[in-house]
């Protein structure tokens, strides 16, 4: 199917990653701005009406903190290749998105910011990549600023992530004295202009120096850059694109997001060198080709209330393989049901178009009444596909919710319902009585998940916190209804399934030397 392969060589999936506060919206704007797909970036700064924010950070409350706490995703046509950025949210409270996201794409742009280096959660958000073993491009951002020398961001992500990196171009100064890049890939200085559209690129000669008569040459700035940068191409790590393609050796790029200075080079030198979508494995073992003609795909994230004024509910889906046209009747494994794709959309951001096709490495959204779960696999054929399942995480920190006005009952339950499916935050019920408990891995989330249930269905709730809990699921033969007391806490989650909330690791303990026999699970 030779029009199918050529349209998924044309494909770029990548997600963007960092600490929170590294640049990761911003350089997300500019990689759209550079795209054509927006006149103008916003900034996550702004603050009030009559400002502009980040076209990623769709959400109201985003836009009021200033920061993502929910992934987006925009497709832009650029240099002829179709792109889908994924951009995720850096608050650690909200990695289970991010990590679900990073299951959909091909690649990963890791964000450091000059001026902290390798941070905790970005660490964290590689190691994730790094599993997957798909290709790493890192970002320095901030060169605007005075930061930390670039041979000790170098090394630091050499020794702190454990790759190897390549850089591809060496600032030549930093801050206010920042004078260009000195570009080792392209063979070419960059120097910084007034604005995007007077950067200059002056080609090197074969001794690497800038061709031409210039005054800069002469600077310290100038001599320095160019001596480091031939310290490093001489005695550090070879450009091998093999190695960049496994997640073995990172690219590294410097420039900054706020200026967009070198950010367009970075983005040529990405299409050129990222890969196309692969293929996957199946749960079953088998290797799915993105070329094979079935449609399959597996729904990553759920999205509540994109458009509050219609209510609706979106599945965002990762096409694997084969095309998916309009209309078409394709088979959920986990119900085995049979349905129709007839209103589905394609992002750029909170806007969206109806979508008529699409292929292997693109992203849909389907609008759902309900049918779907994080997770679902769905396909096209009589032969079954089902995807590995996605990672999921056991909450640490646990709160019970009741509405405050009982008038309100419907709209209260409609909200939990539909906000707990997208499955940044787990819902359960006591075993006797039936109360709502709310289960997450961080305290934001709740602030939140309170602030949506108020502003997108107008449900007031009351939340008292039940601290770190210990959640274990039990099998539903072992199931005894006196297990349960203010240590060991009896509760069932939103499928059914019997879980023990334990108030610590010594009622955990207690537990298990009074029922030996019961086997006790935990999320992966």
């Amino acid at each position: 199917m030779a029009g199918l392969q050529e349209k998924v060589s044309k494909r770029r999936t990548f997600a963007i990653i960092s600490h929170p506060d590294a640049g990761k919206t911003t350089i997300t704007e500019q990689l759209l701005l550079f795209s054509g797909a927006i006149r103008s970036a916003g900034t996550v700064k702004a603050k009030g009406k009559g400002k502009d924010f980040a076209t990623s950070d769709w959400m109201e409350i985003e836009k009021q903190r200033g920061i993502s706490i929910t992934s987006s995703v925009m497709q832009v046509d650029y240099d002829g290749l179709q792109i889908n950025i994924l951009d995720t949210p850096g608050h650690e409270d909200f990695s289970e998105d991010t990590y679900r996201t990073l299951m959909a794409v091909d690649a990963a742009v890791m964000v450091v910011g000059t001026g902290k280096g390798i941070e905790p959660q970005t660490k964290k958000l590689f190691e994730v990549v790094s599993r997957r073993g798909i290709p790493i491009f890192t970002f320095m951002n901030k060169l605007d600023r005075d930061g930390r020398s670039p041979l000790e961001l170098v090394d630091e992500l050499e020794e702190v992530l454990g790759i190897d990196a390549y850089p591809m171009n060496w600032p030549l100064g930093m801050g206010s004295g920042l004078l260009g890049l000195y570009d080792l890939y392209n063979k070419r200085l960059e120097l910084r202009g007034a604005d995007r559209e007077h950067d200059e690129f002056i080609p090197l000669d074969e001794e690497g120096e800038a061709v031409g008569d210039y005054e800069f040459k002469s600077s310290s700035l100038y001599q320095q850059g160019i001596e480091d940068a031939m310290l490093l191409h001489e005695a550090g790590n070879e450009f091998d694109l093999d190695k960049i393609k496994k997640g073995r050796l990172t690219p590294v790029f410097f420039g900054s997001a706020l200026t967009g200075f070198g950010v367009k080079t970075f983005l040529d030198a990405f299409v050129d060198l990222a890969s196309a979508p692969d293929s996957h494995e199946l749960m079953n073992g088998e290797i799915l080709e993105p070329t094979d003609e079935r449609f399959s795909g597996f729904v990553f994230k759920i999205q509540a209330n994109m458009n509050p004024k219609h209510r609706d509910r979106i599945a965002f889906v990762r096409i694997c393989s084969g095309q998916f046209d309009k209309g078409m009747e394709v088979t959920l494994d986990r119900t085995g049901k049979t349905m129709r794709l007839a209103h589905t959309t394609q992002f750029m951001a909170d806007s969206r178009e109806e979508v008529q096709s699409a292929v292997a490495g693109d992203i849909i959204g389907l609008f759902d009444t309900g049918n779907f779960q994080i997770g679902d696999s769905i396909y096209t054929g009589n032969r079954e596909i089902e995807f590995k399942p996605l990672p999921q995480f056991t909450p640490e920190l646990f709160m019970k919710v009741s509405p405050k006005n009982v008038m309100k009952q419907k709209s209260f339950h409609k909200g939990m319902e539909q906000l707990v499916q997208e499955g940044a935050i787990q819902l359960y019920k006591t075993y006797h009585s039936q109360e709502y408990i709310l289960g997450a891995v961080g305290q934001l989330q709740f602030e939140i998940f309170q602030h949506r249930l108020l502003n997108e269905y107008n449900a007031e709730v009351e939340m008292t916190p039940m601290g770190h809990r210990i959640a274990r699921w039990i099998d539903e033969e072992d199931l005894d209804t006196s297990m349960s007391s203010s240590r060991n806490l009896l509760a069932t989650d939103r499928y059914g399934q019997p879980v023990i909330l334990f108030e610590n690791t010594f009622a955990e303990n207690w537990f298990k030397d009074k029922y030996p026999d019961v086997t006790l699970h935990q999320l992966m």
